[in-house]
């Protein structure tokens, strides 16, 4: 190991010279870090280089996972432990006068993902490299993610979480992949030789710009890629206007572009939210089917290999214009027929369902989309056409059951029946909700096509929370049954035959108690409350809803509390409530049960 930790000194140095312009021993802490992280970063780039051109020969099939949010967490200490160079850099750090921790704490978590919508599309594509397939996600580049959290008097605060001052390190920019992408104007049409041409007038123009991302996997061949869109006018600065004494207005575009990658989901309770929420939509969903379009005809010169080649996954109904636009560009830029271009839509696509609750399914207002995106609102229109003629055959003269199953229907475009009506597979995230999908929430349509419908139960990644978060467990298991399981989750189950061994179990409570000293102390240290570790942790960490039970759980401390009043000699075992939540900036009830836990709850006296 000592000569690796000497080239990578090396590498690190010159990072430190050309970006820099210092020494490696004059660096600061915070430059060796970037260094650091663009020497990984490098290392990956070039394994997934390899890797892509590899599997390309061999003619594999990719998969693209749209996603509005992927909530990937911190990548140094990650991308370390799947490269196996977790020593050598922290014997690096070392030589350096710095610990390898000194490093992790330093990046921020990448403002990229909220709850667990974001944490199940990082998990996929964490998974996806592990079983080395080609593997690319979609997303935006946010400015700020979504936000952070402050409380004051027991209100929640919303403060510009700054991710990319030192969470950029890990993005490469790839200019020549910039796209554009149209919003409102007109549609005009024009016949030539018996072929319709599209042109979208009057309509203001975004460009897209492209920052890869990293995806590594544990101690295996494959890397992938995270693709983010960034928003950006085609003219920042308009010199007309400025000369004339119009300051504001000459940055008009550049503030109206860039406002569609400034958060993730922006509040939506008035007219300019749900339209800015819309955009988002769109811009990241056009450029990235206009992307994965230009890379296929790269490789296969036709795209009428598109579904034996790629697979488009839509993840939940954010990315669902990936439909109709997938149909435009077939329609409009590369003259497909209608049928031929449903076709390669229908082969290509599939759609995770996130909710079972009917008055969840997105939703937009049919006059806000027909402004904002005129020509794919033609398109949505055929395909509604088409697909309530085949409700209206299987449910003739059902005028409720084709109401509710159309895509267009009360004024309303439901992307959720979108989805439905164009993709080869519909999968919910448990065996319960899968089957709720079924038999409730999608009932007409799975009598109509049964055999679309399947399940995918939600994982985790075993890796990063078992081995890096919790190393002590880890290491333990480890030396119970070897390392086996790092690379075959199904090695873990060699741990049934400890069922009952009290020496072992004993030894696992050991360490979940040295976890929750470990987790008081930094309670300690950062809120400055003292916590007891024999007592129970009960913890709830997720976005704050009102479906996510945290109200349930703080009215159950308040029962608790009001049983020790009535009786003080009521046998309770000691327990630590932990809430870790944001609420969405206009979601009045959520950020009324946040100043419920912090002004009822935590003002009140239980006694011990």
């Amino acid at each position: 190991m000592e000569n690796q930790v000497k080239e990578l000194k090396k590498i690190v140095s010159l990072k430190c010279q050309t970006y820099f312009g210092t020494t490696i021993e004059n660096a600061s802490k915070n430059q060796i870090y970037r260094a650091i992280c663009m020497t990984v970063r490098d290392i990956l780039t070039d394994k997934r280089l390899d890797f892509k051109r590899k599997r390309l020969e061999q003619g594999a099939k990719q998969v693209y996972y749209m996603s509005m949010e992927f909530l990937l967490g911190r990548s140094l200490k990650n991308h370390l432990y799947n490269l196996k160079m977790t020593d050598a850099f922290e014997a690096l750090c070392k030589d350096l006068g710095y610990s390898i921790d000194d490093m992790y704490a330093i990046e921020p978590d990448a403002g990229l993902g909220n709850g667990g919508l974001g944490r199940l599309a990082a998990a996929y594509m964490e998974s996806l490299t592990n079983l080395n397939y080609v593997a690319s996600g979609f997303s935006i580049r946010y400015d700020y993610g979504i936000f952070r959290q402050k409380i004051e008097d027991g209100w929640q605060v919303e403060l510009p979480d700054e991710w990319l001052e030192n969470g950029s390190v890990w993005l490469s920019p790839r200019m020549e992949d910039t796209f554009e992408v149209k919003f409102g104007g007109y549609v005009d049409e024009t016949w030539d030789n018996g072929r319709l041409y599209i042109e979208q007038k009057d309509c203001y123009t975004v460009q897209a710009i492209p920052y890869d991302m990293n995806i590594s996997g544990y101690d295996v061949p494959a890397v992938n890629k995270l693709r983010l869109w960034s928003a950006k006018a085609p003219v920042d600065f308009d010199m007309k206007l400025f000369a004339e004494g119009e300051y504001v207005k000459s940055l008009e575009q550049k503030a109206l572009a860039e406002s569609i990658c400034k958060v993730l989901y922006p509040a939506d309770h008035h007219q300019e939210g749900k339209m800015l929420r819309l955009k988002q939509q769109y811009f990241f969903v056009s450029a990235s089917i206009q992307s994965i379009l230009k890379m296929h005809l790269k490789d296969y010169k036709t795209l009428d290999t598109l579904p034996d080649k790629v697979a488009i996954h839509i993840n939940d109904t954010h990315p669902t214009l990936c439909i109709p636009e997938l149909m435009r560009l077939l329609l409009d830029e590369y003259g497909y027929s209608w049928d031929k271009a449903w076709n390669i839509v229908k082969r290509t696509v599939s759609y995770t369902n996130h909710t079972v609750m009917a008055e969840a399914l997105e939703k937009w207002p049919e006059g806000l989309f027909r402004q904002l995106l005129p020509r794919v609102y033609q398109i949505v229109c055929e395909i509604n056409h088409r697909f309530t003629d085949e409700l209206w055959a299987f449910y003739p003269n059902d005028y409720g059951k084709v109401d509710y199953n159309s895509i267009l229907a009360g004024g309303q475009v439901k992307m959720a029946n979108l989805c439905l009506a164009a993709s080869h597979t519909v999968n919910g995230v448990s065996a319960l909700h899968s089957q709720i999908l079924k038999d409730e929430v999608f009932r007409d349509y799975h009598k109509m096509h049964p055999k679309k419908f399947t399940n995918v139960t939600n994982g985790i990644t075993y890796r990063r929370w078992l081995c890096q978060s919790n190393q002590l467990l880890g290491d333990y298991i480890e030396k119970l049954i070897g390392d086996g399981f790092k690379s075959d989750a199904d090695k873990l189950k060699d741990l049934s035959k400890y069922s009952g061994d009290k020496a072992v179990l004993d030894k696992v409570l050991d360490i979940k108690k040295q976890n929750k000293i470990r987790l008081a102390k930094y309670i300690k240290d950062n809120n400055g409350i003292d916590v007891d570790p024999n007592s129970i942790f009960d913890v709830q960490v997720k976005r704050l809803h009102e479906y996510k039970r945290q109200l349930l759980n703080a009215l159950h401390i308040l029962d608790l509390y009001y049983r020790l009043k009535a009786n003080p000699d009521l046998d309770i075992h000691p327990r630590t409530f932990i809430f870790g939540a944001k609420a969405a900036p206009s979601y009045y009830m959520a950020k009324q049960i946040i100043r419920l836990i912090h002004l009822a709850i935590l003002s009140t006296t239980i006694p011990t």
